[in-house]
């Protein structure tokens, strides 16, 4: 089974923090992530790790969010359904089949907002996918543990054989995104003013795209070359 990893954004309750820590434990997973601020996790989180304090004495911590995606090869931001007008990537079951494909030396980072306001769209931005659970319309967010606990009892029940696939970490992959607008706002395809506008559809384009690790080189090996022409 390939690794999954559980980053989450800010978190504002320690308690939060302790019981998607007991989560990972309860279904066989065991790398949890926190970006950027956070409160102070001890007593509170580990009362509600309730037995699962070890995972929580092994959290990784990271400054922003792309330090802690980095080295990951398939990487979805958690979101509401509410009030969205672009269509959601995955839902957990469908995730789970896509998680289930992935060797196991590769790495799904799965991401989480504040209890309170989610992810900003940068933060959105720097995720290949999307994924939300669906809820009722008229009560559609989820406390964030049990969000947590949705995906990881979704993500630990399906074996499939995964599929023999070089996936390039996203590190390479937000390399491809800011060479690639940096010449479409070199041959003026993209505005000065506000150049993600457009930019961010392209994003979803690669994306969806699902490119493996020499997809990727060839993609900036063709944009070396684009800039050597501009250049010229």
């Amino acid at each position: 089974m390939a690794r999954l990893r559980i980053v989450l954004v800010e978190p504002r309750e320690a308690g939060n923090v302790g019981a998607a820590a007991r989560v990972l434990k309860n279904f066989g997973f065991g790398e949890l992530w926190i970006v950027g601020e956070h409160p102070q996790l001890l007593p509170v989180a580990g009362w509600w790790a309730s037995g699962a304090d070890d995972l929580l004495a092994r959290a990784h911590f990271a400054p922003t969010l792309q330090d802690a995606l980095a080295d990951a090869h398939f990487t979805v931001a958690t979101t509401s359904m509410r009030g969205r007008t672009t269509p959601v990537s995955f839902t957990p079951r469908t995730l789970a089949a896509r998680f289930a494909s992935l060797r196991d030396d590769q790495t799904l980072a799965l991401v989480f907002g504040r209890e309170d306001s989610g992810l900003t769209r940068e933060e959105l931005m720097l995720c290949q996918h999307t994924a939300a659970i669906p809820t009722n319309e008229s009560f559609p967010t989820m406390n964030l543990a049990q969000s947590v606990c949705v995906f990881c009892y979704e993500l630990s029940s399906i074996d499939a054989a995964p599929i023999d696939r070089a996936l390039p970490d996203a590190a390479t992959v937000e390399r491809l995104h800011q060479r690639a607008r940096e010449l479409l706002l070199r041959a003026g395809f993209l505005h000065d003013n506000n150049p993600d506008r457009i930019y961010d559809d392209l994003r979803n384009i690669i994306a969806r795209a699902d490119l493996d690790e020499r997809e990727v080189t060839i993609a900036l090996g063709i944009i070396r070359q684009l800039e050597w022409a501009l250049s010229r």
